[in-house]
């Protein structure tokens, strides 16, 4: 209804410049330019706070009273109708312009081809250019370098640049942070440092705007190592610099160098904003740093930005991957305009957590209060589906964004359906469902295959799910586990060897399983057969008497076999988790949840062994591994033993 409602508004607007008064469009006289002051006064003043339409509608009004437009009229008005994206307005407006003899204007033509480019016309935005007089100033080349490139026409924005060096026109900080962002993708690189040498040449190493573009771009390369040199070396860095790095890291995945930014942020007493809380909340999120959180959370309230819908957003993301989904739903309940993303945050909490119900029920009410769905929404409540065992429903869901939403199903919605019908074994459905796919399946829809294949001992379909998998995602090492792993089941020595082979050629090595615990504001991390931690010893001597204890309760591992761990300098064999629940039980008070953190899918046999352990400790466990939340209590798992 807003689109529709959107679109009205425009093509309405577009009435308010035919006048019946042709009077008006006559050579600008130093009179009219007098009665016209006051008009562009109030035309700046409302294109420079955003208010677009309205500066539109004055100008309209400005006609109707008679005053003439010139030069310093139109910039404004050419930047409102950019601003909301509508061509013919802007075109109408050119018209405006011919006819008052100010087209020779360096800021109007700069102000037209800004235009033409924000509406997707480079083409007349070229026109533009092409027309003017041979001497062209810099400032319009930079309009239509910065226009290319922001429609995603990086040939033609450096070619640009080149007929502009060989014009001997000058480039500033403006051209460079025109060119700078079309280079922001991995493939394209080189060209950019080639830029970034170039601003150095020239002198424009110390424009902080400039320095920024180029941080921004090496972290969106991920070259965060380039950025954080970059970074080091700003004599003075602004807000925007810290958000710039600190944005950076969380994007890349290294949530804990984001905390140590910014608690050296904090030290150096620089003011954080929204950005810089949306990033520390998103590396809280990744990291289960609850307590850090909980900490942003109060500076958040105390710097009045407690309505932030952003921040609102992330705080409801942090608490559900930190496992406290309880407080996420109070966040979410307390808002009091809840955007899409609001819940899809909520609606993706409760789907990793296993509570696949909840999840289609919040889904099902976004839908009743008018908001649209987009495909993100729909990875959630897919995913949601499959973790919690909900077949119809997930594959009612499928239908629905095609047939009632009009939305085409990409990789990531197949891979949720391809589990969910692997889940109640329904393979050669999966299998031909991948097969029919509009689009190209990925790694991820066939190694959704292959999971469901393991479950179900299905060796046959598994080595043709691997086949195609390993041709798309050649290095991923757990494709190869997870074969090895079917055939350890099935008693395949051959297969076995054979998978030992291939990754011996490719020289893949299993990525190192690591845990991590936050306990008192403070991560500690753990990686299989640790010794390093100073509670070693301690942790170790408590493995020991939880497996002795399960003894005494008839406990084995899924072989029937009873398992003790050793304290001896090889005991390779203890996974990462083991150890921090271990030391979580001797840090924590007696009936406190228990987080652990694990960067791989936790093992079926350290699966067992929490599901023992939490039978003997009245205490509530959660893992959250590389797919979801599972939380043991009484000697289950919320997953009921499918993962």
């Amino acid at each position: 209804m807003t689109k529709h409602r959107r679109l009205y508004e425009k093509s309405r607007f577009l009435a308010l410049f035919h006048t019946n008064k042709p009077t008006i469009f006559t050579k600008a006289s130093s009179f009219t330019t007098t009665i016209t002051t006051p008009w562009n006064t109030q035309l700046r003043n409302l294109s420079k706070h955003g208010q677009y339409y309205q500066a539109l509608i004055l100008y309209h009004q400005m006609l109707q009273f008679g005053a003439t437009p010139n030069a310093f009229t139109f910039p404004f008005a050419l930047k409102s109708s950019a601003s909301l994206c509508v061509p013919l307005t802007g075109k109408q407006l050119h018209c405006h312009v011919i006819k008052l003899g100010c087209e020779s204007e360096p800021c109007v033509q700069t102000a037209l081809i800004s235009m033409y480019c924000k509406c997707g016309l480079n083409e007349f935005a070229q026109k533009v250019f092409d027309e003017m007089p041979e001497i062209k100033l810099g400032v319009c080349h930079n309009a239509l370098i910065s226009g290319y490139v922001r429609n995603g026409d990086l040939l033609n924005g450096f070619l640009l640049f080149g007929e502009m060096r060989l014009r001997g026109v000058s480039f500033n900080a403006a051209t460079v942070l025109g060119l700078v962002p079309g280079c922001s993708d991995p493939g394209l690189l080189s060209l950019g440092m080639s830029v970034h040498c170039l601003n150095v040449k020239c002198g424009l190493v110390n424009d902080l705007a400039v320095v920024n573009c180029l941080l921004t771009m090496y972290v969106r390369c991920a070259c965060v190592e380039l950025a954080r040199k970059l970074f080091d070396c700003i004599p003075e860095k602004g807000l925007i610099t810290w958000n710039a790095m600190i944005s950076g890291y969380a994007q890349n995945g290294l949530a804990g160098e984001v905390l140590e930014l910014y608690n050296e942020m904090e030290l150096l007493r620089v003011n954080p904003d929204a950005v810089t809380f949306v990033g520390v909340l998103s590396a809280c999120a990744n990291l289960g740093a609850q307590k850090i959180g909980f900490e942003v959370e109060e500076k958040i309230r105390s710097s009045g930005m407690r309505c932030n819908v952003f921040l609102k957003n992330a705080l409801i993301n942090m608490y559900a991957r930190c496992g406290n989904l309880a407080k996420a739903r109070i966040i979410f309940d307390e808002m009091s305009e809840k955007s899409l993303v609001s819940w899809t945050a909520i609606i993706g909490g409760y789907g990793i957590h296993g509570l696949g119900n909840i999840a289609v029920e919040l889904f099902d009410k976004m839908i009743e209060t008018g908001i649209q769905p987009d495909g993100t929404v729909f990875v959630s409540v897919l995913s949601a589906c499959s973790h919690a065992g909900l077949t119809k429903k997930g594959l009612d869901y499928l239908d629905l964004m095609k047939r009632e939403y009009g939305l085409k199903p990409c990789s990531q919605h197949y891979s949720c359906v391809v589990d969910l019908l692997g889940r109640v074994g329904r393979l050669e459905e999966a299998h031909k469902l991948i097969e029919s796919m509009e689009v190209e399946p990925d790694g991820a829809v066939w190694g959704a295959l292959l999971g469901a294949c393991k479950i179900h001992k299905n060796v046959e379909l598994a080595e043709l799910a691997f086949n195609k998998v390993v041709e798309l995602e050649p290095t991923n090492i757990g494709y190869y586990v997870l074969l090895s792993n079917i055939y350890t089941e099935a008693n395949n020595s051959e297969g076995i060897l054979r998978v030992r082979l291939m990754m011996r050629e490719r020289k893949l090595k299993k990525d190192p399983g690591y845990s991590y615990f936050e306990c008192k504001g403070k991560t500690h991390l753990f990686v299989a057969g640790d010794r390093s931690h100073p509670q070693m010893k301690e942790i170790y001597k408590l493995l020991n008497k939880l497996e002795d204890t399960e003894s005494e309760h008839g406990g084995a591992n899924k072989n029937g076999q009873e398992v003790k761990i050793q304290e001896h300098p090889n005991a390779m064999g203890v996974h990462s988790e083991r150890l921090a629940i271990a030391f979580a039980l001797l840090n924590t008070e007696i009936g406190t949840d228990i987080l652990v953190i694990k960067n791989l899918r936790i093992c079926s046999d350290c699966h067992s062994f929490v599901k023992r352990v939490s039978n003997i400790v009245d205490r509530l466990f959660m893992i959250r591994d590389a797919t979801r939340f599972h939380h043991f209590r009484n000697g289950t798992c919320s997953c009921n033993d499918y993962w």
